[in-house]
């Protein structure tokens, strides 16, 4: 069954996107979004994951930009927008949203208190900003983009909550001098699990992208399963 429901942050409210499983309650997951809104991409895994059992959220975290953007990375004209959408992005603000997307989906009468989170791209890098600034159970970031400005000592140690992390090893937008900070920061957290995906560039995991790579999205996918099952249950 899927819906759409209303948040409220502390400058406006916001829309989201969210699919409910069979079973109820259920642990909630927040599905984080790339820089193309939230799109059919993001729409189909908050459906996947609610068919595995999670009360899935997906909020639309550009509305202070514009509301509803729904476009894709089949385009040059999508991509100019996709970007300029990035750049305009509040990163402070997106993350307060999220936390209050939290807030909301562990309120809801479907939900059995916990909550985690799962980002791409942009939301890879939101994702582990979630980790750090709420009070999500357990947190997932795909080749998060811009990781290597955010991973200072005083950023991680605020993580008291899991987080897993993939990280494609030719990732066209964390360069190999990026990801060498990111595992450096990172690799020895006692929170975090890393895994790297070799010949895999940016957004492997995007089914219909130009670099979806079907063996490593499976592998990553089942590894974000299994990390769900043991943090949120």
């Amino acid at each position: 069954m899927v819906e759409r429901t209303t948040i409220t942050a502390k400058d406006g409210t916001f829309s989201a996107y969210v699919a409910r499983p069979s079973r109820s309650p259920a642990p909630a997951v927040v599905v984080i979004q790339e820089i193309f809104g939230v799109n059919q991409v993001m729409r189909d895994i908050t459906d996947g994951l609610a068919a595995q059992g999670y009360l899935a959220i997906c909020p639309d975290l550009f509305w202070r930009i514009e509301p509803d953007i729904d476009i894709t990375d089949h385009s040059e004209a999508e991509w100019k927008r996709a970007f300029e959408l990035f750049n305009a992005f509040d990163v402070e603000a997106g993350v307060g949203d999220i936390a209050a997307t939290v807030a909301h989906i562990r309120k809801d009468a479907g939900c059995n208190g916990k909550v985690g989170a799962v980002g791409y791209c942009l939301g890879g890098q939101l994702a582990f900003l979630t980790a750090t600034r709420t009070d999500a159970d357990a947190s997932v970031s795909y080749y998060g983009v811009g990781l290597e400005n955010r991973v200072a000592e005083a950023e991680a140690e605020k993580l008291t909550h899991p987080l897993l992390m993939h990280i494609a090893e030719e990732d066209q937008f964390v360069p190999k001098p990026a990801q060498a900070v990111i595992l450096a920061a990172l690799k020895d957290h006692p929170q975090i699990e890393i895994h790297t995906y070799p010949g895999c560039d940016h957004a492997f995991a995007r089914e219909g992208g130009d670099h979806f790579n079907v063996e490593a999205a499976k592998l990553a996918n089942g590894r974000t399963l299994t990390f769900f099952q043991k943090t949120l249950g």
